[in-house]
């Protein structure tokens, strides 16, 4: 869950009790972190997204509305569209599962194990479906019920919100195509596949509300928090997905990002907000090009 828990809510009842919480525990006006870039005849704005919300929430600031007014080009990480949901879908189900013959727990430590039963009956999942998953997929299933159990959906997320509400004017864009990124899970080291699945049952029972606490951050614009949430667990439990997944795609979408800012234009950027912070985040790599950024 360290992509879709720390980086989508950094990698879908009880919305509207859990979204009135929040409300109550957020800043009166929301400052997700924003980042502006320009040079002489180009701008791209860079917002850092939460990819699950609770339904409800007002996260959007003023000035994301009028970057996106005026946007040539809307960029997102996949294309948001019933088309590449159900591209999504078909190939993470034909990746997704193990061999014939293999199974999860047989991968996995006792401890380990012991800790995957324990989430599946507190999620209401199916053991014998997370039985026959890779490691990776797992942990998307898991995460995905646990963010319904929270109230928080992609729905309700700042990605389909924007794709939907966003002028037509703006063309839409996207840094990655569904099969490039479910290949970045699937074809990450099983050791290091497992080692996160780990980690993220360790959280299920020490940190239960670690989302909240995300989205608090995110709320808050606060990026060294967002850092702590986002980042830090998942460079320290698997620096070999952490490369694969975090630090190779900032690279591969600054270098895009470079080639647009050598044109003209109003751009704006909607990805993880894990994608933005930090040395390695793509502010600080374009900052490092000797363009001019504005932001935290």
């Amino acid at each position: 869950m360290w992509k879709f828990k720390r980086l989508w809510a950094s990698l879908c009842g009880l919305a509207a009790p859990f979204a009135a919480a929040l409300a109550l525990a957020s800043p009166a006006v929301a400052k997700p972190p924003i980042w502006i870039v320009r040079d002489g005849d180009s701008e791209v704005v860079l917002f850092g997204s939460i990819h699950v919300l609770p339904p409800g929430l007002k996260w959007r600031p003023a000035a994301l509305d009028k970057a996106l007014t005026r946007a040539d080009d809307l960029w997102f990480e996949l294309p948001i569209d019933p088309a590449s949901e159900v591209e999504t879908a078909q190939i993470a189900a034909a990746k997704g599962y193990l061999p014939q013959g293999q199974s999860l727990a047989a991968l996995l430590a006792p401890a380990t194990q012991a800790r995957l039963a324990k989430a599946c009956q507190a999620l209401d999942v199916d053991p014998r479906l997370i039985d026959r998953l890779e490691p990776w997929f797992a942990e998307v299933v898991l995460a995905s019920a646990q963010f319904r159990d929270q109230g928080a959906y992609a729905d309700a997320g700042v990605e389909k919100t924007l794709a939907a509400s966003a002028p037509a004017s703006a063309q839409r864009r996207a840094f990655e195509t569904p099969a490039q990124q479910i290949e970045m899970f699937d074809a990450a080291p099983r050791a290091a596949q497992i080692a996160s699945l780990e980690e993220s049952l360790v959280e299920l029972d020490s940190d239960p509300h670690a989302y909240e606490h995300l989205l608090a951050a995110w709320m808050r614009g606060d990026v060294r928090a967002l850092d702590r949430e986002a980042l830090a667990p998942l460079r320290k439990a698997a620096p070999d997905i952490y490369e694969r997944l975090v630090t190779a795609r900032n690279a591969a979408w600054t270098r895009t990002l470079d080639a647009r800012l050598k044109g003209k234009g109003r751009t704006v950027v909607v990805v993880g907000v894990g994608h933005l912070i930090g040395p390695g985040g793509v502010p600080a790599r374009l900052r490092a090009l000797g363009y001019s950024v504005q932001g935290p």
